[in-house]
């Protein structure tokens, strides 16, 4: 899709239905309960010859009090893009070629992604007293964690995603940002759309 005609978009609900439209384009979808059960919880139809199902994001209204127990447990909060998102749409991990976006498993509120960012916990360790908020990983199995610098705010609430090298973290205890990978989360997903 043609960048201009995605920054042309009319609202946010336009530009994100579009993101999640680009999954099947970027990704195949297909899943087994062994190696991925929350894409499992999302699969539909008949297996295939290898034993895999389809999977499909699905949309779900979620209350925006959700949220707010989410950042109980957060240090701080996403960008209002990433927030109408994850309350729009429930979705397994997926690889749209920038990135690795983490999961926002079905289930009630959004304590399944609440566990996908906590997950690691030295990472954790590590990334929050940098000011970084995990929601993704670098693509093609890479562990490094893709997050919101969140010590660099945008006047729309948004900032900038960067890249953080997972090794450093894991084998050194040191902090070590690889990239930028886009100014912005808006920036992020107009990007990964007009790769689709």
């Amino acid at each position: 899709m043609d960048s201009t005609a995605i920054v042309n978009m009319s609202n946010d609900t336009e530009l994100i239905d579009t993101f999640i439209a680009t999954f099947e384009k970027l990704d195949d979808l297909s899943t087994s309960f062994e190696l991925d059960p929350v894409a499992w919880q999302l699969a539909f139809g008949d297996f295939d010859k290898y034993g895999f199902k389809q999977w499909r994001p699905i949309q779900v209204a979620t209350e925006r009090s959700c949220l707010e127990a989410l950042y109980a447990n957060l240090p701080a909060r996403f960008p209002p893009l990433y927030e109408r998102l994850v309350l729009s749409y429930r979705w397994a991990e997926i690889d749209l070629g920038a990135f690795r976006l983490l999961a926002n498993p079905p289930g009630p509120g959004l304590l399944g992604l609440g566990e996908e960012i906590s997950r690691d916990q030295a990472m954790q360790e590590i990334l929050i007293p940098n000011k970084c908020l995990q929601f993704g990983k670098a693509p093609d199995l890479n562990y490094d964690a893709v997050c919101f610098d969140w010590s660099r705010p945008l006047p729309d609430g948004d900032c900038p995603v960067v890249q953080i090298d997972h090794e450093e973290i894991l084998s050194r205890y040191r902090f070590k940002k690889v990239s930028d990978l886009a100014p912005s989360f808006r920036e992020l997903m107009i990007r990964v759309i007009a790769e689709g």
